[in-house]
């Protein structure tokens, strides 16, 4: 499965920025050994569900020292049977678009 999932305290004396406590959970995400990619909004990890909800539950505990409360959102692609999605989607992705740039005139 895949899971993107973005985590951030609220209510902390941070003020406006959230960088010390995204990189506490990057941390955590990039220590599990799981595949990951982190962008600009969220952190995709690959794996079985119990042990990517493992990493996401110790993520949201490292943002949790940075404010009194912590926001979590979460979107999951369940698809049993299917490995290196993270990487396997886009380059599905990528060549579709290469196939239609090369066909001229296809919108």
């Amino acid at each position: 499965m895949l899971v993107a999932f973005s985590v951030w305290p609220n209510g902390g004396p941070g003020g406006d920025s959230v960088r010390e406590a995204v990189a506490a959970a990057v941390s955590v995400v990039r220590a599990s050994g799981l595949p990951n990619r982190t962008d600009s909004m969220f952190t995709t990890i690959e794996g079985e569900w119990d042990e990517v909800f493992d990493v996401i539950h110790r993520a949201t505990d490292a943002v949790s020292a940075y404010g009194t409360r912590v926001d979590l959102v979460i979107k999951a692609d369940i698809r049993p049977g299917h490995n290196n999605e993270l990487t396997g989607k886009l380059e599905r992705l990528e060549q579709a678009i290469a196939d239609r740039n090369e066909t001229p005139g296809r919108v």
